[in-house]
């Protein structure tokens, strides 16, 4: 599965890949159903953001609350994402979801839904 590397990694609680339609595509952990719904909403969140500050398209986001620091990257329709429990380096985590998006995006990755013609 895409997500084992990550799931590997000291201190990740949970891990998910979610499509653009919210759903989850794969998830790790005690926690993965949680993140996996909460990484389809900071998607949506994150590109109003962009869009109403202008900002362009927002690729990664991180945010640590009092038990964990999570990260997420947003590449073409999907999201993936780790929790970790706080105070744990996320450099490696970091990397590893940056890989995976890459991969997701890669031609042959997953396959995209086609355009819709006329709507």
């Amino acid at each position: 599965m895409r997500l084992d590397t990550l799931s590997g990694l000291p201190g990740v609680r949970a891990c998910a890949l979610v499509g653009e339609d919210g759903l989850p595509l794969e998830m790790q952990g005690e926690l993965g159903d949680s993140l996996a719904a909460e990484l389809a909403a900071l998607r949506a969140s994150s590109e109003r953001v962009g869009r109403r500050l202008g900002l362009g398209q927002v690729t990664r986001l991180a945010f640590t609350s009092d038990l964990v620091e999570v990260v997420a990257v947003f590449t073409g329709n999907f999201v993936v994402g780790a929790a970790l429990l706080r105070g744990t380096d996320t450099r490696t985590a970091q990397q590893t979801l940056a890989r995976i998006a890459a991969g997701l995006s890669a031609p042959g990755g997953l396959p995209t839904p086609p355009v819709q013609e006329g709507v």
